[in-house]
Order: structure tokens, then C-alpha cells, then sequence
């Protein structure tokens, strides 16, 4: 799973035990030569279902990391990219692999931007939010949009009971839990805190209009639902009578 460049068992526990933040700036030169980089398989199936949805002008990734979700945003707009993240070890690493992008430190759940993007993306980040914090998070992410822009969040569907992987998830949520119950500060990572339904609930009520698309590309379980959905929410155009 991980590459000979990649953190140790040493460096990776001590990441578990620190706070998100302090981790993430640990964990930043290696992070790329982990798992928990975003596949490109996943960077290229969302560029793929979003080649027709635009175009886009200027793009956001929200909680960029190391970049990756940069170079989707490069694909698909045609003007000034953006990532933010809390982390300063990681937005150093985004910053030498694309020196061009505007990158800035920020609280994705109090995001400094209106009406500014086209295009918001997030990969990977969701499972660090909180199930009561994803409302602030989506407000945040609807007021960075311009009127018709587009947030597109890639979501892993929820695996079934029968398979390795459900349980898998279970168990490291359950393990997560245990350790924020006994070890200040928290370390929030959670798997199974994010499902489909309460994601889609959760970007309605920010005030988007609402719709996924299953990412076929990346495979299916063997009941045959997709593995990946991504979830296309729009800022809605307002209408005449809402500006009067």
C-alpha cells in the first residue's frame, strides 16, 4: 500500500495521535506516496462526467491538500484556480506542484470567499467533517459560487454488509472513535459519518439544487451499484421575482 518514499509506521501513528492539523503538516513531504492521496483514476473520472457540464471560468478546490485535486480544475477551467486547506504543510506541497495557483490557508468550514468560482471541487476531505459540521461547510462552499456554479464532490458508495470492505470501514470508525473518546486533541477521520442520502439532505438545505451521477468507470460491487457517485450541486440562477 505504501511506497518505499512513503511515511513510516512510526511517523504514521504519530499522525494519529496528533490533531488533524499538526498531522497533516507531519504527514505533507510524504502524503503523495500514500493511499490516502485521491486516485487518478478518480481525478479522471470526474473530469470526464464534468467535460459537459461547464465551462467553467474559475475553479476551487476545497481542502487542496497536496494539489490533486488542482490538476482537475486545470483540465476544466479556463481561468485563475484556487485551492485552501488548514493545513501549511500541506499548501506547501500544492504550491510547488502547481506555483501558479492562488492557494490560501482557511477553515474550509468558514470559507473567506462570494461569489468568486464557477467551479468548487473536493476530494477526500469529507470524512474529516463532522456530521454536525457539513451544514456550515456547504453554506460556506454555496457563498463562494456564483449564481449556476457548480460544486462536484466525489463520494464513495456505501460498500454491502457482505463485503470485506463495509466491515473494514466499521471497524476503523469504531477504532477513530475509541481514540477521540480517550486522546485530546481529536483526530477526526471518519469513513462511515458521510453517507450518500444524508450528503445529498445536508447540500440541499445549503441551497443547492441537487443530482449524482454514478462514476461507472471505477467499478461496481457485486450487487452491482457503483462503487463512486459523484454528486453535482448548483447554485441556482435566481429568478426575476427573487430580486425585486
Amino acid at each position: 500500500m505504501f511506497s518505499p518514499r512513503g511515511p513510516s509506521l512510526r511517523e504514521l501513528v504519530g499522525q494519529a495521535l496528533s490533531s488533524v492539523e499538526r498531522g497533516y503538516d507531519d504527514l505533507a513531504p510524504k502524503f503523495d506516496h500514500t493511499p490516502f492521496r485521491t486516485p487518478d483514476g478518480i481525478l479522471d473520472a470526474t473530469v470526464e462526467a464534468l467535460s459537459g457540464q461547464g465551462p467553467f471560468g474559475t475553479g476551487l478546490d476545497v481542502c487542496c491538500g497536496t494539489g490533486a485535486g488542482l490538476s482537475v480544475l486545470r483540465r476544466l477551467c479556463r481561468h485563475q484556480v484556487t485551492g485552501v486547506d488548514f493545513s501549511a504543510g500541506m499548501l506547501e506541497q500544492a504550491r510547488r506542484a502547481d506555483p501558479g495557483a492562488v492557494l490560501v490557508r482557511a477553515d474550509a468550514r468558514a470559507l473567506p470567499f462570494t461569489d468568486a468560482f464557477d467551479l468548487a471541487v473536493s476530494f477526500g476531505a469529507l470524512g474529516h467533517f463532522l456530521p454536525a459540521e457539513r451544514p456550515a461547510l456547504f453554506e460556506g462552499i454555496h457563498r463562494a459560487l456564483r449564481p449556476g456554479g457548480l460544486f462536484a464532490l466525489a463520494i464513495g458508495a456505501s460498500p454491502p454488509p457482505t463485503s470485506v470492505a463495509h466491515w473494514a470501514g466499521l471497524g476503523f470508525d469504531l477504532a477513530m472513535l475509541v481514540r477521540n473518546t480517550v486522546v485530546r486533541p481529536p483526530f477526526v477521520m471518519y469513513y462511515r459519518t458521510n453517507p450518500l442520502r444524508a450528503v445529498r439532505q445536508d447540500l440541499k438545505a445549503a441551497g443547492f439544487t441537487v443530482d449524482t451521477v454514478p462514476l461507472t468507470a471505477l467499478g461496481r460491487h457485486r450487487d452491482g451499484s457503483p462503487r463512486f457517485w459523484l454528486v453535482l450541486a448548483r447554485k441556482p440562477v435566481p429568478g426575476p421575482s427573487s430580486r425585486e
